[in-house]
């Protein structure tokens, strides 16, 4: 009796979700550890803990964890669920902190986009922890709400970050993340979704024939950053930190010159080329950042200040952006 074989397929040799996503999120924590250093992190635990709230951090395996509890502590858990978020940071009122995991929820909630009218967006890559700092300092300068996105974290960013080099040429290679997510949602479709569930629901998000996400603006932060200024009239205040400037430069590139009019845009260790249009830039750049100045391609900061790339006060020669981003 003959033996009849049949023809294997692509999909048979695609690496799988449940495969690779304790990868991402073991790297994920990885920078969570990193933003400790990068972000105001000690700061703002201290600051949670004196209004009687614990920042508690759990290993990569505990995806089912509440990301903010308005108990007796705020649970940032999900820094190591790579999928992305967006968080309302209000310094001046616990619980503190609101998540929202889905954008269209974001922008039709009555307590989501419309309690806020500024945004941070901290490197690509940040865990929660490090969003939530940022968006805590950004919050005390402003004396109101803040949101701050979470990145999400997939496999374009782990071999754009491999390419790079995470402390150095990873932002020369920012421009890569887009066609690497596009390859991927290609060919490795349930792979490149790992990561991508917030710009996923971003309105009108773009997929692959794969049905994976791709990009529109560059990166899933871009596209929901651009998702949320382009439905609503009221953001004036944009804030990005190293990568997070790339980021609000790329989602800014297509929105109506009426919107741009409105928009205060401050970058902190990476300068951005400037659009005429928009109403006011504030950048920030040290003059001991190597990585600041690599990453600014020779755009001139407003300021030039004697720090490097950290923004975590409780180390020396570092940003303060809670007072560097006072109105």
């Amino acid at each position: 009796m003959a033996t009849v074989y049949e023809p294997f397929k692509l999909s048979d040799f695609e690496v799988q979700r449940a495969q690779i996503k304790p990868l991402i999120s073991s790297l994920r924590f990885a920078n969570t550890l990193i933003d400790m250093v990068f972000y105001d992190v000690t700061a703002f635990q201290r600051a949670m803990k004196l209004d009687g709230l614990d920042v508690t951090i759990h290993g990569p395996c505990d995806f089912c964890a509440q990301f903010a509890r308005a108990l007796q502590e705020v649970d940032l858990s999900a820094l190591a669920n790579p999928e992305g978020a967006i968080v309302i940071v209000d310094a001046s009122t616990t619980p503190h902190i609101q998540c929202f995991f889905d954008v269209s929820e974001f922008l039709r909630a009555k307590d989501g986009v419309s309690r806020i009218d500024s945004i941070s967006v901290s490197g690509v890559g940040s865990s929660a922890l490090g969003s939530a700092a940022l968006a805590w300092n950004v919050s005390r300068a402003m004396g109101k709400p803040v949101a701050g996105i979470v990145p999400g974290y997939g496999l374009a960013d782990v071999v754009q970050q491999a390419l790079g080099g995470f402390l150095g040429f990873g932002i020369f290679t920012y421009w890569m993340k887009q066609p690497l997510q596009n390859t991927l949602a290609v060919l490795l479709p349930g792979a490149a979704s790992v990561g991508r569930s917030l710009v996923a629901t971003v309105p009108g998000a773009k997929t692959a024939p794969t049905e994976a996400p791709v990009f529109q603006h560059g990166s899933g932060s871009s596209d929901v950053l651009h998702s949320v200024l382009k439905h609503t009239d009221h953001i004036r205040t944009l804030v990005g930190h190293s990568k997070g400037a790339l980021v609000i430069e790329n989602a800014i590139a297509h929105l109506e010159e009426e919107k741009l009019s409105r928009l205060r845009v401050l970058t902190f260790a990476c300068s951005i080329a400037e659009q005429p249009a928009v109403g006011e830039y504030e950048q920030f750049l040290g003059t001991i950042d190597a990585l600041g100045l690599l990453g600014s391609v020779g755009n001139r900061p407003e300021h030039a200040v004697p720090t490097w790339h950290s923004t975590n006060t409780e180390m020396p020669f570092t940003m303060h952006v809670a007072t560097l981003a006072q109105p």
